[in-house]
């Protein structure tokens, strides 16, 4: 296929030179899995049309597939010819993945796809486990940085703006693919990476830049920077305007969101979800609402399943469920029915003010790390909103569990704010006004601002101290 026909095909919010660029480097292979010009604005009914499309090359490209031939534990598979019927196949997971990956190296047998062939290497963050090695042909490469622009378009970012892109570049697919996914948008990237946080704050003020590509909390970690080493600067004086963030929970919380525009002017989106196995950044807000758009529906099929039982759920406004997803064109890893982990509630299936008829969908938590005090299920992002409720703590959390469940309290650690002071009175009063908001009791100690530690990375909320 020609450089000029696939740009036929590309999302109109990728500028040309990119483009044209990206086609050069990558020599596309695979021409008949393709995704489509607008495809976020489409009609539902013509979009299911491109769906059933794509999937009748992806079965094809399947029946390759050692994994689901012989080695996923319900091999083999015969892979249904509608998609409507695609809910009669078994689940894939993570744990399955793992075990194939440690008996096939370096990616597995469900990589489907010739190796000699393969063109990148990504691992994920390992944040819930061992982490695993992402393979990508010169077609997922093009296909991954657009979708992932399709996010950070929607959610504002294009010509214009210059963003500095502040996620590890080491290996993990939020450094350089999402950086492409940026670039693919229009606007001017600077690759900076984490660590070096002085030096990202000079940048900042030297080059104009009016933008942050980084994790929700990353920001509390320059406001420390900013104390300790720029005592005369405070943080909005960076002029950051624009924050595109993802990756931990918290941006659902609107308080969360005031204090970023308070402290910094920043406009903070919700612009960049993903799942590393499946695609890097496949989801994020637009402007004129802050749940997340689902805007990957001609290369993805999701579902809702049960948590418990794993049956599917309706896709309708107000079904709950944990997020599972097929692959509808990719080349290497190619996943069928995977269980992402992701608990997500679906908003709204009705086109959105901004043209949009992408559905939308909130992430509720992640089911292994869903704690359980005395019958009621609580996550992490809803500790974080509980606890950026409370004006006297600074929104830095953390939960420590010494043991497996089942709990009676929530062990909650929680910093207070620089110019508030520990008390019986005050610990008393907000682990009432906490266990209130999480209908749970509340084990809460209170730690001086500073005394948890800031990462650069994905924070993580929820220590299993009995695991280590």
């Amino acid at each position: 296929m020609s450089s000029a026909n696939y740009q036929a095909a590309l999302v109109p919010c990728c500028r040309p030179d990119v483009v044209t660029q990206l086609l050069w480097q990558q020599k596309i292979r695979r021409p008949d899995m393709t995704f489509i010009a607008n495809a976020p604005f489409l009609p539902l009914p013509e979009l299911r049309k491109v769906q059933q499309n794509n999937w009748a090359q992806q079965r094809r490209h399947l029946s390759g597939s050692e994994f689901y031939r012989r080695h996923h534990p319900a091999a083999p598979f015969l892979f249904p010819l509608d998609l409507e019927n695609i809910a009669e196949l078994p689940l894939t997971d993570k744990d399955m993945l793992r075990t194939d990956q440690s008996v096939h190296p370096p990616f597995g047998s469900y990589l489907g796809f010739p190796s000699d062939r393969v063109v990148r290497l990504h691992r994920t963050s390992g944040t819930t486990g061992q982490a695993m090695n992402i393979a990508l042909s010169s077609a997922d490469t093009l296909m991954q940085a657009h979708i992932a622009g399709r996010s950070q378009s929607a959610a504002g970012l294009g010509p214009g703006d210059i963003v500095v892109h502040c996620l590890n570049y080491q290996l993990w697919m939020g450094g350089l693919t999402d950086h492409l996914g940026l670039e693919s948008t229009g606007a001017l990237v600077v690759p900076y990476g984490s660590g070096g946080s002085e030096l990202l704050i000079r940048t900042i003020l030297d080059v104009g830049i009016n933008a942050i590509s980084c994790t929700p909390s990353y920001p509390a970690r320059l406001e420390q920077v900013i104390a300790e080493r720029f005592p005369e600067l405070t943080p909005r004086e960076l002029g950051l305007h624009k924050g595109f963030m993802g990756g931990e929970a918290g941006l659902d919380d609107q308080t969360f969101r005031q204090r970023l525009e308070t402290v910094w002017g920043m406009q903070a989106m919700n612009a960049n979800y993903g799942v590393s196995d499946f695609l890097c950044n496949f989801a994020g807000q637009c402007t004129d609402q802050t749940d997340l758009h689902f805007l990957a529906l001609d290369v993805a099929l999701p579902e809702l399943v049960d948590v418990n039982t794993s049956e599917p759920q309706p896709w309708q406004t107000g079904t709950e469920g944990e997020l599972v997803l097929t692959n509808l064109a990719k080349d290497c890893q190619s996943l069928v029915r995977f269980r992402t982990g992701d608990l997500v509630r679906l908003t709204n299936t009705d086109k959105c003010q901004c043209g949009r008829t992408a559905p939308r969908f909130r992430v509720i938590g992640r089911t292994d790390e869903m704690i359980v005090v005395r019958g009621v299920n609580t996550y992490p992002s809803s500790v974080s909103a509980a606890v950026l409720s409370c004006p006297e703590l600074n929104g830095e959390y953390r939960i420590r569990l010494t043991h497996k469940g089942p709990y009676d309290r929530l062990p909650l650690e929680a910093e207070l704010n620089s110019n508030v002071y520990p008390s019986d009175h005050l610990l008393a009063r907000l682990s009432r006004h906490i266990g209130r908001v999480l209908r749970l009791t509340v084990e809460l100690e209170l730690l001086a601002p500073g005394n948890l530690p800031r990462t650069k990375g994905k924070t993580k909320r929820v220590i299993k101290e009995y695991l280590s």
